[in-house]
C-alpha cells in the first residue's frame, strides 16, 4: 500500500482502462477535494491483482466516490473540474481592465460595420472579454446539451449487453446467486466507469479547446444559453503572435466574426433547434456493435482486470455508424457549413473597407479550419463529425453569389424557414443555385396554375351541367 491513497486508485484504474484515464481521473478527484481518507477502507487491497472478492469490496466505494454530483450516465462534475484543468494548463492570464475595454469596444464596432453588410439587427446581450476559465465556465452547459444524447445512447446499450448476462447465467449459477453477484458487480463498475470515462473525455476535449478558443462561436455552434457577444483575450493574442499584423487589427477582425455568428444565431430562432436536433437524432441512431460486446464480455473473466481492459481497448464499445444516420449527420454537416460561410462573407464585406488586412486574416481562419483546428478535433473525438473544409468553402461561394446577385436582404431571407435553406446536394453547385431554384418555382408555379386551370374546369362543367337541369321543362304527370 502507498502512503498516498490516490497512487493506489490510479494503479487499479490502470489496470481496468488504462494510463491515460486513470491519470485523467485520479488529477480529476485530487482537483475535486475528495478527501483521501474517504478511501481508507481499500487498505490491504493489493491493486494490482484484484480478486473478485476484493471487486465486490470496491465496487462500492468506487460507485459512491465516481458518482459523486453525478446527474444521469455522465459524470459532467469531473469532466468539468479536468476542463478546468486543462484551461489553466498553459497558463489563464486574468483579464485586466484595459482588455475589458479594448474587446467591448472591438465588439461595439464590429456591431456598427456589420449594420452595412446584413439585414440582421445586433444581438442582445452583454460584449465581454473572458478568461479560458470563464469559456470553460460558460460554455459547458451548451456541450452537456450536446454530448449527452451521444452519451446516454452509448452507456444505455453498454449497459444493457452487459446486463444482459446475469440472464444467461445458468439457473443454478442464478439460484445461487454468487455468479450473479459478480457479473452485477462488474455491470455497475463498468456502467459507471463508462460515465466516468466520457465525462473525462469531454472535459479533456473542453480543456483543450479553451486554450485555442478565440469567442463563444468558435466551433460555429451558439455555444452559450444567454445572448451575447465574447472574445477570449489571451487566445486572440497568441492567434495574432507570428502573424506580421497588429493585435488591434486581429481583434478587430475576430470581434466582427464573432458579432456576426452572433447575430445569426439571435434572429434566426430555428437555427440553435435545428443543430441540437441533429445532434440528438444522430445520437438516437447510434450503433453499438451488440453481438460484439456479447462475444468480449462472454469471455471476461471478473476475476482476470487485464482481460477487462483489453475488451474495452478493443473498440467494440465505440459507436459504429449506420445508414440511418447518414441523414441526420449531413443535415448537421450542412448546417454548420451554411453557418461558417454566411459569417465569413458578411466579416469579409463588413470588415473590408475599414481593415487592411482582411483577406491574409480571412485566410488564416480557412487555414486553421483546414488544417484540423480544434472544433473539427473535438467533435471528432465525442459524437463522430469532421467538418468537411470543402463545403464550407462552397458554402461561402454560394453566400457570395446570393449577396451579388440578388442583394444582401434576399440573400439573408434564405434563414427565414429552414425549408428554403440550400440543401448539401445544391452546395455542392453553387454557381447554379439561383437557376435551378428558379426552374423549381416556375414548374412549381405551371404546376399551380394547370391545376387551377382543372378544377375551374371542372367547377365550369358542373355549373353548366346544373344550369342545363335548372332550366329542363318539366315532364307532364301521367
Amino acid at each position: 500500500m502507498s502512503e498516498d491513497p490516490f497512487e493506489d486508485i490510479e494503479k487499479m484504474l490502470s489496470t481496468l482502462f488504462g494510463a491515460q484515464v486513470a491519470g485523467d481521473a485520479v488529477a480529476a478527484l485530487r482537483s475535486s477535494g475528495i478527501d483521501p481518507t474517504q478511501l481508507a477502507q481499500m487498505s490491504g487491497v493489493d491493486m494490482s491483482r484484484i480478486t473478485p472478492v476484493q471487486l465486490l469490496a470496491v465496487q462500492e466505494q468506487m460507485q459512491r466516490m465516481m458518482k459523486d454530483g453525478q446527474e444521469g450516465p455522465v459524470n459532467w462534475t469531473m469532466g468539468r473540474d479536468l476542463a478546468l484543468q486543462g484551461a489553466r494548463r498553459g497558463g489563464d492570464p486574468a483579464i485586466t481592465a484595459s482588455d475589458a475595454e479594448a474587446t467591448r469596444q472591438a465588439l461595439r464596432v464590429a456591431d456598427l460595420w456589420l449594420d452595412a453588410a446584413t439585414d440582421f439587427m445586433p444581438a442582445p446581450g452583454e460584449r465581454e472579454a473572458w478568461s479560458r476559465t470563464e469559456w470553460v465556465e460558460r460554455t459547458l452547459p451548451v456541450w452537456q446539451d450536446v454530448c449527452s444524447p451521444v452519451a446516454d445512447a452509448a452507456t444505455a446499450t453498454l449497459a444493457t449487453v452487459l446486463e444482459s448476462q446475469i440472464g444467461s447465467l445458468p439457473a443454478s449459477d442464478q439460484e445461487s446467486g454468487a455468479a450473479a453477484r459478480q457479473v452485477g458487480a462488474l455491470t455497475q463498475v463498468m456502467r459507471s466507469m463508462a460515465g466516468t470515462a466520457f465525462g473525462l473525455q469531454v472535459g479533456h476535449a473542453v480543456g483543450e479547446l479553451a486554450g485555442q478558443a478565440v469567442a463563444a462561436t468558435d466551433v460555429g455552434l451558439p455555444l452559450t444559453r444567454e445572448p451575447g457577444t465574447a472574445l477570449v483575450s489571451a487566445n486572440v493574442k497568441a492567434f495574432a503572435d507570428g502573424l506580421e499584423i497588429d493585435v488591434e487589427q486581429v481583434r478587430m477582425f475576430l470581434a466582427v466574426r464573432e458579432a456576426a455568428a452572433a447575430r445569426l444565431y439571435a434572429h434566426v430562432p430555428w437555427l440553435r433547434g435545428q443543430l441540437l436536433g441533429a445532434v440528438e437524432a444522430y445520437a438516437r441512431e447510434i450503433g453499438i456493435d451488440a453481438g460484439a460486446i456479447e462475444d468480449a464480455v462472454a469471455q471476461v473473466d471478473p476475476s482476470d482486470p487485464e482481460a477487462i481492459r483489453s475488451a474495452l481497448e478493443s473498440g467494440v464499445f465505440s459507436p459504429q455508424q449506420t445508414p440511418a444516420q447518414a441523414g441526420a449527420l449531413e443535415r448537421l454537416e450542412t448546417l454548420l457549413a451554411l453557418v461558417e460561410g454566411w459569417v465569413e462573407v458578411v466579416t469579409s464585406h463588413a470588415a473590408a473597407p475599414h481593415l487592411p488586412h482582411v483577406v491574409p486574416l480571412r485566410e488564416m481562419v480557412r487555414r486553421r479550419r483546414i488544417q484540423g483546428g480544434p472544433a473539427e478535433k473535438v467533435f471528432a473525438r465525442l459524437i463522430g463529425l469532421e467538418f468537411r473544409p470543402r463545403r464550407v468553402r462552397e458554402a461561402a461561394r454560394l453566400w457570395e453569389l446570393l449577396g451579388a446577385e440578388v442583394g444582401e436582404g434576399e440573400r439573408d431571407a434564405f434563414w427565414r424557414h429552414p425549408d428554403v435553406m440550400p440543401t448539401a446536394s445544391e452546395l455542392a453547385d453553387p454557381e447554379d443555385f439561383l437557376t435551378m431554384r428558379r426552374a423549381a418555382q416556375d414548374m412549381d408555379a405551371e404546376v399551380d396554375a394547370d391545376l387551377a386551370s382543372l378544377l375551374d374546369g371542372t367547377l365550369g362543367y358542373a355549373g353548366s351541367a346544373r344550369d342545363a337541369d335548372e332550366n329542363r321543362p318539366e315532364e307532364p304527370d301521367d
